[in-house]
């Protein structure tokens, strides 16, 4: 009789807590019907960060995705036309010009820029954080996801389908970009760390 008893609290309680499965295939299927969630790939999140928080949470992840995914397709774009050589004319300050920074590594070339350089970069950084962060409705809330700043595009007029296509190219060419960028930073400071990248003399 005990037995039944314990086994019928025991049922109850468990009809009232929260199901690991149920939020794992709510999480995939968040997952599934956001941007840059392509084939071959799909749903990608081997470490299960969309279960590891609410729906604001997912959406501050993915807003912080794409931040990083645009700063590193300019990161890997900057990279490319310098080790390309092509760079501004003149000087960037009295004693440092812009062909000097062409030629250094990218954490040499950071240091040699003026603390005033330094300050006017990292100021333009903070305000378009603002200004993304400064919607009406936050995007944690239920409001669109931030947009480039500089110069802002209207997508208003494109159709459904058009712009899933977009943000899905956005979202995958950022994710490489990322991968780039990084292999670039390593190969310029760890010989041989990228194969592929050896013996390029941007390197």
């Amino acid at each position: 009789m005990k037995t039944a008893i314990l086994a019928t609290l025991v049922a109850s309680a468990a009809a009232f807590a929260p199901s690991q499965v149920a939020k794992t295939s709510t999480a995939l299927n968040a997952l599934t019907d956001m941007p840059g969630s392509t084939a071959p790939v799909g749903p990608f999140d081997p470490m299960n960060l969309a279960e590891s928080g609410s729906e604001e949470t997912l959406a501050w992840f993915r807003a912080a995705e794409l931040k990083h995914s645009r700063v590193a397709m300019l990161a890997t774009t900057g990279y490319l036309v310098q080790g390309a050589g092509i760079h501004f004319p003149g000087m960037l300050s009295s004693d440092v010009s812009f062909a000097d920074l062409s030629a250094m590594k990218p954490l040499e070339a950071w240091d040699a820029v003026p603390d005033a350089g330094k300050a006017q970069i990292l100021a333009t950084i903070f305000i378009a954080e603002i200004i993304t962060e400064s919607k009406p409705v936050h995007y944690t809330k239920g409001g669109p996801l931030p947009t480039m700043v500089f110069p802002a595009i209207d997508f208003s007029g494109v159709d459904a389908a058009t712009l899933k296509r977009k943000q899905d190219s956005e979202l995958n060419n950022g994710r490489l970009a990322m991968i780039a960028i990084m292999s670039f930073i390593s190969a310029a400071n760890i010989p041989g760390s990228v194969p592929a990248l050896t013996g390029n003399p941007a390197f």
